[in-house]
């Protein structure tokens, strides 16, 4: 009984830190799509510019989480996860005073505008961001994997995931109330003041994690049940060096589940990342809201559809589906597509409450499967493989940046918003299409590990 309170406690403060944790990674990214507008305004960066920076970021992004992938299965999670906050907080902090060297390397014009030297270092400076937050998700997807049971995994993970909501909706929020309270010449404290908070997160952060419930202790989180086909007599088996790396392909690499989710990942990203990263500036130029209505709607999309959507979609997977999360992503995907389709072709003279509603209810469908494709990954390369498989789909995921990001500022400059809108509907039908493929498939990989563990015994 005793040692199931102490369980039960490591595991929700561990669920608690990591929320934390990935909150304060988001304050120190998507602090940038809040600052678009002003930036666009004060510095006069074209959406163009504004786009190869967000594709940059996601193209490194999604190369880290797979490196970083690599390491969090082999290193201290707690250390790369508090690591990486500090090193972005001082990357935000850096983009912040940039203008301020202008008297040293001529960074502005005579009209106060960027010149290209501005724009290249905050750009740089938002790439080398991207490749710090690598380190943010893989850490968190293996530590949940760590310290919870795969039966579990969805509702927890879940629970989880619902911090990339509050984190974007509070940060979009704080940078909507600065820009209007101070006006738009104040988007560099849309970047110091969240470095400020995150920095001091992270010293929490790394003195309150533990890796693994033998690290305090506890038994590992197979040897609570059985089901973990990994495990042998309770007792969790080691792999190295080849035998390591014929699990990796066999779980991951050569599984073919992996790829469909992955490239299902791709699709849902490219409709998330028109909400999240154009959201606030589609409204103001297209909608003609103000600055402070834009960022409360995009805020409210992931304050209260994201976090609500992560939620059911969670329960409603080991509830309803069986664990089996590739099934629940097919249904948000749908709802997602619809939905957002719907708020594209909401009339410009509509009501912003109108506007408020629809991308709440696609941001609601999107973080179903922004979560739970994941937790699928997770369990079908079970928690041996989990950061890698996470990598993978970190690549596709934030692959669609190319499309969000310089493909969508290329599109809004020439043509206009209607075919931003467009191509993000004609991705949103793709994902529905690739994920339905999977339908039939199993809820976890763990019954292939105990096969491939056999066949490890013969390397």
């Amino acid at each position: 009984m005793e040692q199931t309170k102490k369980y039960k406690y490591w595991q929700w403060r561990t669920l608690i830190v990591l929320m934390i944790a990935y909150i304060l990674y988001y304050f120190l990214r998507k602090n940038f799509s809040a600052a678009l507008p002003a930036m666009q305004e004060e510095l006069g960066i074209t959406k163009l510019q504004l786009g190869i920076f967000i594709t940059l970021n996601g193209i490194i992004y999604g190369l880290s989480r797979f490196v970083n992938g690599f390491i969090a299965d082999r290193c201290s999670r707690r250390k790369l996860l508090a690591g990486g906050l500090i090193l972005s907080a001082a990357v935000n902090f850096a983009i912040a005073f940039s203008p301020k060297l202008d008297g040293v390397f001529n960074l502005l014009d005579a009209e106060g505008k960027a010149t290209m030297g501005l724009i290249y270092l905050i750009g740089s400076l938002w790439v080398v961001n991207g490749y710090i937050h690598g380190m943010g998700y893989p850490p968190c997807a293996s530590l949940m994997a760590h310290w919870f049971r795969p039966s579990e995994l969805a509702t927890k993970q879940s629970i989880w995931n619902a911090s990339h909501s509050i984190g974007a909706g509070v940060v979009i929020a704080l940078c909507g109330w600065i820009l209007s309270r101070f006006g738009m010449s104040a988007w560099n404290l849309c970047f110091a003041i969240p470095a400020a908070i995150a920095f001091v997160g992270a010293i929490v952060v790394f003195f309150t994690l533990r890796d693994t419930p033998s690290s305090v202790g506890l038994p590992e989180v197979e040897e609570l049940d059985h089901k973990d086909g990994c495990a042998a007599s309770g007792a969790e088996v080691q792999l190295k060096g080849e035998q390591y790396n014929h699990f990796l392909k066999r779980l991951v690499f050569k599984n073919p589940i992996i790829w469909i989710l992955a490239l299902s990942n791709f699709c849902i990203y490219v409709i998330r990342f028109t909400i999240l990263e154009w959201g606030t500036s589609f409204l103001t130029q297209f909608k003609g809201f103000d600055i402070a209505i834009s960022a409360n709607i995009v805020a409210s999309s992931e304050l209260i559809g994201g976090v609500l959507g992560t939620l059911v979609a969670g329960w409603f997977t080991d509830k309803f589906m069986q664990n089996k999360a590739h099934r629940t992503c097919l249904l948000c995907t749908i709802g997602a597509t619809l939905c957002f389709f719907l708020f594209w072709k909401t009339p410009q003279n509509a009501h912003w409450i109108i506007s408020a509603v629809l991308i709440c209810l696609s941001a609601f469908f999107v973080y179903g499967p922004q979560a739970l494709l994941g937790v699928a990954a997770s369990q079908q390369a079970t928690k041996r493989a989990c950061a890698t498989a996470n990598g993978i789909l970190g690549i596709f995921g934030y692959a669609a940046s190319t499309i969000a990001g310089i493909g969508f500022g290329y599109l809004a400059d020439n043509f206009g918003w209607n075919s931003v809108f467009l191509v993000a509907v004609m991705f949103g039908i793709l994902g529905c299409l690739v994920i339905a493929t999977l339908w039939k498939a199993p809820a976890d990989g763990y019954s292939k590990a105990a096969e491939v563990m056999e066949e490890i015994k013969t390397i």
